[in-house]
């Protein structure tokens, strides 16, 4: 089987933290009532730095890291939820950034499961043997999505970018499972800021039963009850059916890398797979939901710190808006 090698990673943390303290100001809450529901002490945003220039300053660092140029990248993957242009996509500025001229450049968008998708198709991209370097960056500004009258889903969401190079792993397992539901998207989603103007056709007609109010149209709008319940479901029986799928079982594991949604989600989930506390990583409390960069930040800052071991099997899980999960199972 031909699985991936990471070869380096990088992220890009903002200048901006803004602690629980300082949401008292202005909604009705307290540090102590977002942190025991979330695991949130701080979330980082961006005020100087679009989202395509947070993918570029993570994307040099993973390059850095893996000790490799720009000119040697065959392929840019980006993930986000949050571009800053409907068009050209994202994997383009940040080619124009970091200099990686000539090399084709996709977008892809599943939320926050954005990672571990395109982490899934470059290892297919690498099988075939026609891209040996594939860079994947994860970079979302969702500062700019949230309504911040909105307290169940402002307390939550930060800004960030992390990115990956990646080769293929000669006789390394790769094991994934992905998945939607796309009849629940309804519990998770944000409007694109669009108005037609075609003089005979109100486009937001076609929108009415979800999007009744100024606050629908241009925020975030979340179910956190539905979130809650889909997310410790899904993401316990994506790596149910990934160590399935393996002929490994969560023993096996030496790290679970998990979508940092929320601490109470997290728990709860883990509990379900029966993961022994000291096999997971966690950041959220000083970084906040960060969508697809959670996990590839979560990377760098495992690399960084010499938790990362070659050899050591982790597993990736995760879910996001549409409704998507996913998981996989690789060697490091």
């Amino acid at each position: 089987m031909n699985g991936i090698t990471i070869l380096g990673a990088g992220g890009y943390n903002p200048s901006f933290a803004m602690t629980n303290e300082m949401l008292t100001e202005f909604i009705d809450t307290s540090d102590e009532w977002i942190s025991s529901r979330t695991g949130i002490k701080t979330r980082l945003m961006s005020p100087d730095k679009a989202n395509y220039q947070m993918a570029a300053e993570a994307a040099k660092a993973a390059l850095k890291s893996a000790g490799k140029t720009a000119e040697e990248i065959d392929f840019i993957i980006v993930s986000t939820c949050s571009p800053d242009f409907y068009y050209p996509n994202m994997a383009c500025l940040v080619q124009k950034q970091i200099g990686a001229t000539g090399c084709p450049c996709i977008d892809i968008n599943t939320a926050c499961t954005g990672f571990i998708n395109a982490l899934d198709i470059a290892r297919n991209y690498l099988a075939t043997g026609d891209y040996k370097t594939i860079l994947i960056v994860s970079s979302e500004r969702l500062s700019s999505h949230v309504d911040y009258n909105d307290r169940g889903s402002c307390i939550l969401f930060g800004d960030g970018a992390g990115a990956v190079v990646v080769e293929k792993g000669e006789d390394k397992p790769y094991y994934s499972i992905l998945g939607a539901e796309g009849d629940m998207f309804e519990a998770l989603y944000c409007k694109a800021n669009y108005k037609p103007n075609f003089p005979k056709f109100d486009g937001n007609e076609v929108f009415n039963e979800l999007i009744d109010t100024p606050e629908k149209e241009c925020y975030l709008q979340m179910d956190g009850k539905a979130v809650y319940k889909f997310a410790v479901d899904a993401m316990a029986n994506a790596v149910d059916k990934v160590l399935q799928k393996s002929g490994l079982t969560i023993d096996d594991i030496d790290l679970v890398v998990p979508h940092q949604a929320n601490i109470r989600i997290i728990q709860s989930a883990l509990k379900k797979m029966k993961v022994a506390d000291e096999k997971v990583f966690t950041n959220l409390e000083n970084h906040g939901n960060t969508s697809s960069a959670c996990i590839p930040v979560g990377l760098s800052e495992l690399m960084e710190s010499g938790r990362l071991k070659r050899g050591m099997k982790i597993c990736l899980v995760g879910f996001g808006a549409g409704l998507t999960y996913g998981a996989c199972i690789f060697e490091y």
